[in-house]
């Protein structure tokens, strides 16, 4: 999207080809492997400001976690195939 995301709500294969298009129209080839780096610096962002564990659950609450403690969008940028 225009703000520098992509949507991804799982793993690639670690080899296959990822294209990413950005707003201005330029094009770069990844790997599986980078996106999916990308996606779990982004998922341990999202627990680290949730109070979540590493499985995405709250231990402290007694109240149960919603089962939405995923990410669907993981912030990409150019260069970062390099």
């Amino acid at each position: 999207d225009n703000d520098g995301f992509i949507r991804m709500d799982r793993h690639f294969p670690k080899s296959a080809p990822v294209r990413i298009t950005f707003a201005d129209g330029t094009t770069e080839l990844v790997t599986g492997a980078q996106v999916n780096k990308a996606y779990d610096d982004a998922l341990a962002v999202f627990r680290a400001k949730n109070h979540l564990d590493a499985k995405g659950l709250d231990r402290i609450s007694k109240k149960r976690a919603p089962d939405n403690n995923k990410i669907n969008f993981v912030p990409v940028s150019p260069g970062m195939g390099s």
